[in-house]
């Protein structure tokens, strides 16, 4: 029986190394993602040298108890260790496309050339949307998903970290729909005293989330900001005038003029396009914008397969597919602060910020 031997261009080895390169070093939360518990974005790659279908991310809670002094016997006063952990599925996620020789001879461009272009572009949308809902989502559920149940559950279990507009007490007891229509315009738009407020949240939160450390004892939090909350942010006096006076005037270095990165209070704030409004929920029915600061560990990225390219010739050489398929999995790290593991799961690195979404006029 004969063989029909792909063509060069069509020879996976040739691109595989550069395709998965490129597709990580593009998305914009790459620099946030790293293989150590001081990376906001955790990657595991347990199963890409073993079999199985899950990875579990642990976490081990700090001491709590006063030790011993003196003379005092230790045995018998030892503390427990509290460990908790999570585990995150992983699935196949695959995609391809088919051009013909008819198609390729007729198109001005070079089609397949073509399609490998579109199905980076298709991966790099894939894990920054997986991403997002992850943030987004309400105990492993999406966001749109939830029942209000859900919502006002997660919200009790999660309530020194969730902030709505700019103040905690506009969380109507723990009821999250009644909460999102607390926060109003121009009063609950974002600024740079929400981000502060954030940050405290963060650092006085029980368990307390973990800002990630540089530099042996510099820390920092991020935030990834719904467009609008960065408008608001990035329009604040205060921000404008930290902008102003206590960064660079250079036209290249300052965000007032560039659009990049705003940073406060220790928490550099990063606009997120794709994040979505939640459309007429606030008061007077105004869109809301969700916004997460986030510590390290907020999200969890287990791989069991690395993104790699596939090809697929049929039809006897007529028909010539390239494809990309990867085995991983994304998932907001949740821990348990109750008595058992798996007890009131909170969201282990984030504070989820909502306010005033109000589009431009």
């Amino acid at each position: 029986m004969a063989e029909t031997i792909a063509t060069p261009g069509l020879t996976p080895q040739q691109w595989d190394d550069q395709f998965f390169r490129e597709y990580v070093r593009s998305n914009r939360f790459r620099r946030y993602m790293g293989t150590t518990e001081n990376s906001i974005i955790h990657v595991k790659e347990d199963l890409t040298r073993k079999k199985g279908d899950k990875i579990t991310f642990a976490n081990v809670r700090k001491l709590r108890g006063p030790g011993v002094t003196g003379r005092t016997v230790l045995e018998g006063n030892e503390e427990e260790l509290d460990t908790r952990s999570m585990v995150v599925q992983v699935d196949t996620l695959r995609n391809a496309v088919v051009v013909t020789d008819h198609d390729e001879q007729l198109s001005a461009i070079g089609l397949r050339d073509a399609a490998k272009g579109a199905l980076k572009d298709w991966a790099l949308d894939k894990m920054r949307n997986d991403i997002i809902a992850a943030l987004r989502s309400i105990n492993g559920v999406n966001y749109e998903s939830a029942s209000e149940g859900q919502k006002d559950a997660w919200l009790a279990d999660n309530a020194d970290r969730v902030l709505f507009g700019n103040a905690r007490s506009n969380n109507a007891g723990n009821d999250h729909s009644a909460s999102l229509a607390n926060i109003a315009s121009p009063s609950g738009k974002m600024t740079a005293a929400t981000v502060s407020l954030a940050k405290r949240m963060a650092q006085t939160a029980n368990p307390a989330i973990r800002p990630v450390r540089l530099n042996e004892d510099e820390e920092w939090f991020v935030m990834f900001a719904q467009p609008l909350a960065f408008r608001d942010l990035s329009q604040d006096s205060a921000m404008q005038q930290a902008n102003r006076d206590a960064r660079p005037r250079a036209v290249m270095d300052n965000p007032i003029f560039t659009g990049g990165s705003l940073v406060w209070d220790g928490v550099i704030i990063r606009e997120i396009p794709e994040i979505p409004v939640i459309p007429g929920v606030g008061a007077s029915n105004i869109d809301i914008a969700t916004s997460f600061l986030c510590g390290a560990q907020a999200v969890g990225v287990g791989w069991a397969r690395r993104l790699r390219s596939t090809t697929d010739v049929r039809d006897y050489g007529f028909r010539r597919g390239v494809g990309v398929q990867e085995m991983r999995g994304i998932e907001k790290l949740l821990f348990g602060k109750g008595a058992d593991d798996l007890d009131d799961l909170v969201q282990h690195g984030v504070v989820t910020v909502y306010t005033a979404g109000v589009a431009d006029a």
